[in-house]
């Protein structure tokens, strides 16, 4: 069973899901969710989406995760898991075939380190376009962006690697990536001007085939956000 449109409150409860797949409950344009969405393709795990209306969720979703909140997975044997990094390592445990975390617990750790410090950079995308709407100055909060893209540039020069964790895509790239994607929606694509190397860092996964498979256009995801900070999201915008 996958499904475009979003499931709300009143609908339905989705059945068991089927042995040899894994289900993901999902919003099509939430970049939280589109980490697992990215580590499913890449890994080429055969699985079913369910999107959740995240303003008028179903109660049977609430019982999966009391947090209501996307991504979700469930197995063929009921267990659920959330959270989008604890849901992109358990997929990677799982399915070992094409493993995106490194083996050695040393680069796991580094790996786990640098998200813990990408999460700080997060929020920017975020309040800057919302002070912008306010009609504030975000001359300030644009050139604390900077300087935190100055320094995963410099992290880059340093490895001297194409990607974060090595010269071929890993975990880390995968949960970094839905905001960069985002970035001529959320106007900040000037601020990558003064950092060359991740700058094609952003040209190389775009050439990725789970990149590709996972995107929406900047035309799609600009209708979608205009109406989230109408405060009507339109969660089916586009089917």
């Amino acid at each position: 069973m996958s499904t475009e449109k979003s499931f709300a409150k009143g609908s339905a409860a989705p059945g068991p899901v089927p042995k040899g797949r894994i289900r993901l409950y999902s919003m099509r344009f939430c970049p939280f969710a589109q980490r697992a969405r990215l580590v499913l393709n890449a890994k080429g795990i055969k699985y079913d989406t369910i999107n959740i209306n995240l303003s008028d969720k179903p109660d049977w979703y609430l019982q999966r995760n009391p947090l209501g909140l996307v991504p979700t997975l469930e197995t063929p044997a009921g267990e659920v898991i959330y959270e989008s990094p604890i849901t992109c390592e358990y997929l990677d445990e799982v399915y070992p075939e094409k493993k995106l975390l490194p083996s050695s617990p040393f680069a796991k750790a580094q790996q786990k380190m640098m998200l813990e410090n990408y999460s700080k950079v997060v929020p920017y995308f975020y309040k800057i376009p919302s002070a912008r709407n306010n009609g504030e100055d975000v001359s300030g909060l644009e050139a604390e962006l900077k300087e935190k893209f100055a320094k995963l540039n410099e992290d880059l020069v340093n490895k001297k690697t194409k990607f974060f964790g090595g010269d071929s895509i890993t975990m880390i790239d995968y949960m970094m990536w839905p905001w960069f994607e985002r970035l001529d929606v959320f106007e900040l694509k000037h601020c990558l001007d003064g950092t060359p190397e991740l700058k094609k860092w952003t040209e190389r996964m775009l050439e990725d085939p789970a990149v590709k498979a996972t995107m929406h256009s900047v035309d799609t995801y600009k209708a979608f956000y205009k109406s989230y900070v109408a405060g009507k999201p339109n969660y089916d915008y586009g089917l």
